[in-house]
């Protein structure tokens, strides 16, 4: 039985790898980006630095958190660098577009990336305007999901009720501390037969359908 959403008042959604599909691999460049940010910075080789970036973000949701805590990198010229990616691969999508827009209630955007790059990747995919608010990991105080203390501050600045709250997200682990909060969870799922932990409420693998649908 699929959980009733008629109680959702805020929609938060992820934002990459959920409002582009993750074909558009534009983490590849921002790991290569953050891999070669590490070896200059640090001074350590390609594999050394691949290692440290996978490991900060497997224990801090980001690899700017570990960067900062460890090794007290520039947080600002980090996050210019490493979003400095090609975004050709995506388009506008005016059914996407359509489908947000007509969500009963608040829409939001909820990102570990950068402000600016929250916007450009918005402009790319024709989806300016369509978010009441997107609060990227700058006006979370670098704070990155999936540590509670990020959805904590989205609550305060955004003074969204978690309990009529609904956040969309592929990182399932990002779910667990929202469903905790008391928000419904949905995880847009890119695995082929991968089984929903119990925090999530519903499992999705195409978005526009799922979003049609509650319209």
């Amino acid at each position: 039985m699929q959980p009733n959403l008629s109680h959702v008042e805020t929609w938060i959604f992820d934002l990459d790898n959920t409002l582009y599909h993750p074909s558009a691999r534009l983490f590849d460049q921002i790991d290569a980006r953050m891999t070669g940010f590490i070896m200059r910075e640090l001074g350590v080789g390609r594999d050394a630095a691949d290692e440290l970036r996978r490991g900060y973000w497997r224990r801090h949701g980001a690899t700017l958190g570990g960067l900062i805590e460890n090794h007290a990198i520039d947080p600002a010229q980090f996050l210019d660098e490493v979003h400095a990616i090609d975004l050709s691969a995506l388009k506008p999508d005016a059914a996407l577009a359509s489908a947000i827009r007509r969500l009963p209630g608040a829409r939001i955007v909820h990102t570990n990336g950068a402000r600016a790059h929250a916007a450009r990747v918005l402009a790319a995919r024709g989806l300016e305007g369509v978010f009441d608010a997107v609060y990227a990991i700058e006006d979370k105080g670098l704070v990155a999901k999936p540590q509670p203390e990020a959805y904590r501050r989205v609550i305060r600045l955004s003074g969204l009720d978690p309990a009529r709250a609904a956040m969309i997200e592929d990182d399932v682990r990002n779910l667990e501390a929202p469903k905790a909060l008391g928000m419904a969870t949905i995880w847009l799922c890119h695995r082929a037969g991968a089984r929903a932990p119990a925090f999530v409420d519903r499992r999705i693998t195409r978005l526009i359908p799922f979003l049609q649908e509650l319209a």
